[in-house]
């Protein structure tokens, strides 16, 4: 084992974590420039990017050197940027593209919530809310660019997750499995491309699953999934043998998830499986990605992410049982419980 480099002192670590916004909107503003896409054919001089985005040079060559100097670009002797493998998942339509993750983490939405991310930690109130007046997904629904860019980040996440779910869960067993909040059904069609005898139906509210019939025919399994619109805290669609839910019940707070759950529960048979794809939070103080999220779902979404016990008793008071979490190569794991 290579020896690890020696930990900061506890004052640079500190400053690391204060600046760490500055990164993160420096990358926003790139995702927003599509500076990745614009660099995909090769390196071009902060002159050239500035003439393609319409931006004023000098400020967008100080930009590409600030991000250069933590891994998303790189500068040749000749004054070029060029794609780093980081600065590769920029790139728009790229397997794993995070861009539209920086785009909306970066939006004036999100960052006006967390401005009041203490009105959360003081008094438990979602800051969105407080701030906006009215949920997120709500204010969504009202701003199209907005919601293109946070399903393009949702997609990004699936696309990565949607692989490592296929490779550690065995879906061979359902002849027809409903993901429930499925977007535009990037995990239900990949899950279907590895199981040819499956048939899937993707449900979201009617305004997201809009798209979901083009991405399945771009995928090649339309002939073998349906889309539906509906509202998953009134009815559920029945005919699942297994029901998927793919970061859905962490958008929401205990007494809403179990609203989503019992609505499963209504139309599921006993044995008919529940499967969560969702962070499960480890004990102790180890990193982990879903300590961090579990904010962003405090300040933005009312959810949280939870433990293995807080999933065993969520899926419990709505009627399923937990068998298994099935952890998989990416962050997710599979929470599986079955209906009693």
């Amino acid at each position: 084992m290579p020896d690890m480099p020696p930990a900061p002192p506890p004052d640079q670590h500190l400053v690391q974590l204060i600046f760490g916004k500055w990164v993160s909107m420096a990358v926003s503003v790139a995702a927003r420039l599509r500076l990745a896409d614009k660099l995909a054919a090769g390196p071009k001089t902060a002159a050239d990017l500035a003439a393609d985005t319409n931006t004023h040079a000098p400020s967008l060559y100080r930009l590409l050197r600030a991000l250069a100097a933590v891994g998303v670009f790189r500068s040749d002797d000749a004054g070029r940027f060029e794609l780093t493998p980081v600065g590769e998942l920029l790139r728009s339509g790229v397997k794993g593209s995070m861009r539209g993750v920086a785009d909306y983490c970066g939006a004036m939405w999100s960052w006006r919530a967390w401005e009041a991310a203490e009105t959360s930690v003081r008094t438990g109130r979602t800051a969105f809310n407080e701030v906006f007046g009215e949920g997120c997904f709500d204010y969504l629904s009202k701003h199209p660019a907005e919601q293109a860019a946070f399903d393009e980040g949702m997609t990004g996440f699936s696309a990565a997750e949607a692989d490592a779910v296929v490779a550690a869960y065995d879906f061979s067993g359902f002849g027809t499995l409903i993901d429930v909040g499925g977007g535009h059904g990037h995990l239900l069609g990949t899950i279907l491309k590895k199981t040819p005898n499956l048939r899937g139906l993707v449900f979201d509210a009617p305004h997201v699953v809009a798209g979901a019939p083009a991405l399945l025919a771009e995928m090649g399994v339309a002939d073998r999934c349906k889309a539906g619109g509906g509202d998953f805290f009134k009815e559920i669609p029945a005919g699942g043998d297994a029901y998927i839910l793919k970061h859905i019940i962490h958008d929401w707070n205990d007494d809403d998830s179990g609203t989503i759950l019992r609505n499963i529960r209504r139309v599921a048979k006993p044995g008919t499986k529940l499967l969560l794809v969702e962070l499960v939070i480890p004990p102790g103080d180890d990193p982990h990605p879903g300590k961090l999220l579990d904010l962003e779902m405090l300040v933005i979404a009312s959810g949280k992410e939870r433990t293995e016990a807080e999933y065993a008793k969520l899926v419990a008071d709505a009627g399923f049982r937990l068998t298994r979490i099935v952890p998989t190569q990416s962050p997710a794991s599979v929470v599986e419980a079955e209906a009693v």
